[in-house]
């Protein structure tokens, strides 16, 4: 199933990507892999192949909304636009959000993507 929309809330360690439509919601998890080894810059190596996983699972998504907390976004958000731009491209807003639930994460993000998707003049989809 091909989605339009999806939500992401990431920290540095874990995301949590939401992809959904009108009726439907398909839940990926991805987790960072620690590296731990006493090679200078290894933590930002490990950082960045956590965040290009979770780039290529948003791969083919039309808008994406990133939340979490503010360090993790703005992180996610400067890796995304160095070595992922067509990933950036799609990225309609960062959020800072605490740790809301699925249900909660969907419903905000379905809030979010309606006005943004009112004022962008795109159609919003609905339930048939």
């Amino acid at each position: 199933m091909t989605f339009l929309h999806a939500v992401v809330w990431l920290d540095h360690k874990t995301a949590q990507i939401l992809q959904f439509d009108a009726e439907h919601v398909q839940a990926q998890k991805v987790k960072a892999h620690s590296h731990h080894t006493a090679q200078h810059g290894s933590a930002v190596r490990t950082e960045h192949e956590f965040f290009g996983e979770v780039c290529d699972a948003l791969a083919g998504i039309s808008e994406i909304l990133v939340t979490g907390p503010r360090v993790g976004t703005a992180d996610f958000k400067h890796y995304a636009e160095k070595h992922r731009a067509e990933t950036a491209k799609r990225i309609v807003g960062y959020e800072t959000v605490d740790h809301p639930s699925e249900n909660q994460l969907v419903a905000h993000a379905r809030q979010y993507f309606l006005k943004y998707d009112r004022m962008a003049g795109t159609p919003t989809p609905t339930p048939t």
